[in-house]
């Protein structure tokens, strides 16, 4: 999808920096973590409950 080199990744994380402060960012990192992790979760439970309903059974990941 999208594809991020060194300078665009500092740059964002610079911005991040900037408007957050470093007190702050910690914070936002751990949220931001934990809202990935809970997106994968629901995403994997949509396809599970989707192929138990269609009764298929695909190993794509």
């Amino acid at each position: 999808m999208f594809r991020f080199g060194v300078g665009e990744l500092s740059l964002v994380l610079l911005i991040v920096l900037l408007l957050f402060g470093g007190k702050k960012l910690p914070e936002i990192a751990k949220a931001m973590g934990k809202s990935i992790k809970e997106f994968k979760n629901a995403g994997k439970e949509i396809r599970d409950s989707v192929e138990e309903a269609t009764g298929e059974n695909s190993d794509v990941t």
